[in-house]
């Protein structure tokens, strides 16, 4: 796109009025310049998500849960503006512990972790959490959860956590403050690929020493993404972070494109926020527009917004502009759906790939 010309926007001499709405602080942002203008033009483009009736995923890196913003993925579930999410397995547990009453607590960046460690307190940054009360709670409840489930059978993390979010809705003392509850009450898919990486899987090891073997089939997984987005007529998604739930989403494309040699993947809207530096080469840092080159993405110039701020500032400014700005979507209830999007994508690549092995000089080339 063609920007050298003098047809922007008039620069505002910003003016506050204690009366102002989001809309409208959101609105300063969008005609302002730097971050501020990324974050109100992304405010934006997720409301134009929504007008547009695509199918939203949320993805959600790092421990965002322990400082509450699942009460605001909740509420976003509620409305029906997410539709899946991706996350990690730490920002599932740590949800948990607010729907069961286990203890979080602030505390200080500027402390001496050996003090810490002979109180049994465990940190994030300034979030305190007691060892005993809160993680070995949650320890026991992920233990009683999985002792007699999902056991000498393939399943998916989003299996995983549907059950956890049933049990959560039936059994906590507080099912309201769990966006997993949430999910599970409205279909969400929740997924988290890299399991093994957090508490949830550590609280296997007393059944596998039992003999209890569990399953995670990770092909399924991925297959299951990559069918959500061959279903949706329009496919975006709003990233906190980097890590794996971001290439986990937007790695649909080149699945649908490079491996299964369809010419229909990628994401129309992606929004990103991130802290990450795209100039050392991690995926974290990585720009929309180069995952063009890998097929993530439809069009590398329109509908690509990366906001380089903490999530936990932008992320309640982007939600709450949508929430004043968008009525309520009906469910989209892909959970439910999920069987049936797989076997639909199965049978599509077997009727145009009856052969078992690729021939390579049959693909295009550039």
């Amino acid at each position: 796109m063609d920007h050298h010309h003098f047809h922007g926007k008039d620069i505002p001499h910003i003016k506050l009025d204690p009366k102002m709405k989001i809309e409208d602080i959101v609105e300063v942002y969008a005609r302002s310049g730097y971050n501020a203008r990324k974050l109100g033009e992304a405010a934006k483009l997720y409301s134009k998500m929504i007008k547009e009736d695509a199918v939203i995923c949320l993805t959600v890196s790092g421990a965002m849960t322990p400082v509450g913003i699942g009460g605001i993925i909740q509420t976003l579930i509620e409305r029906g503006f997410v539709d899946w999410i991706i996350t990690t397995g730490a920002n599932v547990y740590h949800e948990d512990h607010f729907a069961w009453g286990f203890p979080v607590k602030q505390g200080h960046y500027e402390v001496d972790d050996m003090k810490l460690y002979d109180k049994e307190i465990v940190r994030i940054r300034d979030v305190f959490i007691k060892f005993y009360e809160t993680l070995e709670a949650e320890d026991q409840v992920i233990q009683k959860m999985f002792k007699e489930n999902l056991i000498d059978k393939p399943f998916t993390s989003a299996e995983f956590c549907n059950l956890m979010g049933n049990i959560t809705k039936k059994k906590a003392k507080f099912p309201e403050r769990s966006f997993i509850a949430s999910a599970y009450e409205y279909d969400v898919p929740v997924y988290a690929p890299a399991l093994i990486d957090s508490s949830l899987a550590l609280n296997l090891a007393v059944h596998r020493f039992r003999d209890k073997v569990y399953n995670l089939d990770f092909v399924r997984e991925i297959i299951e993404q990559a069918a959500i987005v061959y279903h949706s007529k329009k496919s975006g998604v709003v990233e906190l972070g980097g890590g794996v739930p971001k290439n986990s989403a937007q790695q649909t494309g080149p699945l649908l494109d490079q491996i299964l040699r369809r010419d229909d993947g990628g994401q129309d809207y992606i929004i990103q926020i991130t802290d990450a530096r795209p100039d050392t080469g991690g995926l974290s840092g990585a720009t929309l527009q180069e995952g063009k080159s890998w097929g993530k993405v439809h069009d590398a110039h329109q509908d690509m917004i990366t906001v380089y701020a903490d999530s936990t500032i932008a992320f309640p400014i982007l939600a709450l502009y949508v929430l004043s700005k968008n009525k309520s979507r009906k469910p989209k209830r892909l959970y439910k759906k999920l069987g049936k999007y797989y076997n639909n994508l199965k049978e599509e690549f077997l009727k145009e790939n009856p052969s078992k092995f690729y021939d390579i000089t049959k693909r295009k080339s550039s």
